[in-house]
């Protein structure tokens, strides 16, 4: 699984950010490794300013092999905020689209 994160110029500690958000993401989908070729994970801060309003914005597009690819958004306070939120989704729909694949009736 290849893990893409692109930020936007507003956001501080650049270089520390990317690392620990990598590290988040892969053990956050590590259950479906196998089953994913990439994720792409792009934050945001929406108005560029450091106040403490919910415009902190994570998108993760995950491509699945062999399916059409899946994105969620979440926006929070801020970027761990936001990257958590869209990883909870993420993992929702990931076993929802998994468990049909493999759970059907009698099989």
């Amino acid at each position: 699984m290849q893990v893409q994160i692109n930020t936007d110029n507003t956001l501080p500690g650049r270089e520390a950010l990317l690392g620990e958000i990598e590290t988040t993401v892969r053990d956050r989908l590590s259950r479906f490794e196998d089953r994913l070729t990439r994720v792409e994970v792009h934050l945001t801060d929406e108005d560029g300013s450091s106040r403490d309003l919910d415009d902190k914005r994570c998108m993760i597009e995950a491509r699945p092999a062999g399916r059409d690819p899946v994105s969620v958004t979440d926006q929070a306070g801020s970027i761990d905020q936001a990257t958590a939120g869209a990883l909870g989704k993420l993992t929702t729909v990931l076993e929802r689209t998994f468990g049909r694949q493999t759970n059907r009736k009698g099989h």
